[in-house]
């Protein structure tokens, strides 16, 4: 399974493998259905998750019902404790949607309170397609920014992190979550590997351009953003976090534009 599952990762295309897996996601849930697991984003619950991983695969972390890893299960979990993403307000939030996640996607959309956008460059889900670096929104347009695990595929980082602070509003917020060693305190990036075998084996996955160090808070400050450093598993109990399957200790970087 574990093979097989890397194979698939690695030699389909991402936006084809989007489609795909609305075909196998049903399948894989009803022959998974059980009582160890259970998604918070559906509630459904197995008796296992599916492994995940382009490089270094990892056990029982894909859920067969909405497709979500661990980050995608911490990050709902925040949202709808911690902030008002899904209560009704009297205006709309205007929220932008980078690289939409399947998991979230349909019942995003699905808020009325939320004036729902999505972009990418190659996803089939994208609203408007748009390069992170180079955005056609205006300036302070957007109350909430999320951007999972995106910015660790764009070589000018930098440039991508300023356009999200300029379409931020004042006051708005966003959640950048990135793959992260917390062990390291530098972040790692060398241009002059090229070979996708092992760019996966070092950064991670064939089309990542770097690792993360605790230093990409910084980077965030450094631009403008105040970064607020969610370590939100330590508020729920170990029971909790091995029944959703999280990563216990991954933070959240949750950022913020101040208002002048």
């Amino acid at each position: 399974m574990k093979k097989l599952f890397k194979t698939i990762l690695n030699t389909i295309p991402r936006p084809l493998l989007i489609r795909l897996s609305y075909i196998a996601s049903p399948i894989l849930a009803f022959f998974l259905k059980g009582s160890t697991y259970t998604d918070p984003i559906d509630g459904k619950s197995f008796k296992t998750f599916l492994p995940y991983g382009y490089g270094k695969q990892r056990n029982n972390v894909l859920s067969p019902s909405t497709l979500s890893l661990e980050r995608h299960r911490l990050l709902w979990l925040y949202l709808k404790n911690e902030t008002n993403f899904f209560k009704p307000t009297s205006n709309k939030l205007k929220v932008l949607h980078f690289a939409p996640e399947q998991a979230f996607y349909k019942r995003f959309k699905k808020l009325k309170h939320i004036d729902y956008t999505t972009t990418d460059l190659n996803s089939p889900l994208a609203d408007i397609k748009a390069d992170i670096c180079n955005l056609p929104f205006k300036n302070n347009s957007y109350d909430i920014i999320l951007c999972n695990h995106v910015l660790e595929h764009i070589p000018d980082d930098t440039k991508a992190m300023k356009e999200l602070f300029r379409i931020l509003k004042p006051g708005g917020l966003g959640v950048l979550q990135i793959p992260q060693d917390l062990n390291r305190e530098i972040t790692f990036e060398d241009d002059s590997i090229k070979d996708p075998k092992e760019r996966a084996k070092i950064f991670g996955q064939y089309d990542h351009v770097r690792v993360y160090g605790r230093d990409y808070f910084d980077k965030l400050r450094n631009i403008g953003f105040s970064v607020n450093e969610v370590n939100y598993t330590k508020t729920l109990t170990k029971e909790s976090i091995k029944r959703y399957c999280l990563a216990d200790g991954e933070i959240i970087p949750v950022v913020s534009k101040k208002k002048h």
